[in-house]
C-alpha cells in the first residue's frame, strides 16, 4: 500500500532522475510551402516607385500587356495634354518670334517645352482667314469689274484652305523628320511640328494685306511673306541641324516659297 503511493509521486524533481519523454504533435510541425513561386527583384531606376517585387508570372503578363497600354495612349488625349502646357505669354513669345526670319534661335526658346498649338491653332485659323478672304477678295474683284454682281460663298475654299494648310503643317515635317533619321540626324518630329506650325503665323497677317485689288501690290506682299516665312524656317532648320544638310535646309526654304504662291494663286488670284 505505502509502496504503491510513493511510485505515484512526480520524480522529475528530485536529483539524478529523468524525465520521461512526452509526446506532443506540435513539436513535429512540417512547414509546407505550396506552390513556391520564383521572385524577380527589379533594379529601382528611379521610376514606377510604387512597386516592390514581382513573381515570375506577373512580370511576364506585364510584359504582354505593356505594347497594347502603349498602343492604346496614341488614342489618349492624356497623352498630348504636355504638348499644351503653354501659357498666353509663351505663346505670344512664339508668335513674336516667328516674325523674326533672321532669329534662328526659336529651337532654343521651345526646347524645354514645345507645343502643338501652332500646328493645330494656326493651321485652323489660317484655314478660315484663307477661305473667308480668299472669297472676299474674289468678289471684290468681280465686285470692281461687274457692278450687278451678288456676294456667293464658294465652299471649295474651305476645302482647298484644310487640304493644303493641314496637309502642309503635317506631312512636310513629317517628311523632315524620317529624312533626318535616316540620315543620322537627332530630329524631334513634335519640335518640327512646332516651327513649321508657327511658321504659318505670318500668312495670316499678310492675308488681310491681300485684299487690296491692286495685282502687283499682292504680288510683292506675297512674295515678302514668303521669303519671311522662308527664312524663318530655313535658318531655324540649319541651327537645329548644322551645315551638313544644306540641300535639306534649300529644299524647306523653297518649300515655303511654293506655299505662298500657291496662296496667292488660288485663294487671291
Amino acid at each position: 500500500m505505502e509502496e504503491s503511493s510513493y511510485t505515484g509521486l512526480p520524480t522529475s524533481h528530485l536529483l539524478g532522475s529523468v524525465p520521461a519523454v512526452i509526446t506532443e504533435e506540435n513539436n513535429t510541425t512540417k512547414h509546407v510551402v505550396n506552390d513556391a513561386s520564383m521572385q524577380i527583384f527589379p533594379p529601382n531606376n528611379g521610376g514606377d516607385r510604387g512597386r516592390g517585387y514581382q513573381t515570375l508570372g506577373s512580370s511576364t503578363e506585364a510584359l504582354e500587356q505593356q505594347p497594347s497600354s502603349n498602343w492604346r495612349g496614341v488614342f489618349s488625349i492624356s497623352s498630348y495634354a504636355q504638348y499644351f502646357n503653354v501659357d498666353t505669354d509663351d505663346v505670344v513669345t512664339r508668335l513674336i518670334s516667328s516674325m523674326n526670319p533672321v532669329g534662328g534661335d526659336f529651337f532654343s526658346k521651345i526646347d524645354a517645352n514645345p507645343d502643338l498649338y501652332g500646328l493645330i491653332w494656326i493651321s485652323t485659323t489660317l484655314v478660315f482667314v484663307l477661305a473667308s478672304l480668299g472669297n472676299l477678295a474674289t468678289f471684290l474683284m468681280q465686285k470692281h469689274a461687274n457692278n450687278s454682281t451678288s456676294w456667293s460663298f464658294d465652299v471649295s475654299y474651305v476645302n482647298m484652305a484644310a487640304c493644303s494648310i493641314y496637309g502642309y503643317a503635317i506631312v512636310v515635317p513629317l517628311a523632315y523628320y524620317f529624312f533626318l533619321q535616316y540620315m543620322g540626324s537627332n530630329a524631334s518630329l513634335i519640335r518640327f511640328w512646332c516651327m513649321w506650325g508657327y511658321s504659318l503665323n505670318i500668312f495670316i497677317i499678310s492675308s488681310f494685306l491681300l485684299l487690296i485689288p491692286v495685282e502687283i501690290l499682292r504680288w510683292i506682299i506675297i512674295i515678302l511673306t514668303g521669303v519671311a516665312s522662308a527664312s524663318f524656317v530655313a535658318l531655324n532648320l540649319k541651327s537645329y541641324i548644322g551645315n551638313e544638310l544644306s540641300v535639306a535646309i534649300i529644299a524647306a526654304f523653297f518649300l515655303q516659297i511654293a506655299l505662298a504662291v500657291f496662296i496667292k494663286v488660288w485663294f487671291f488670284a
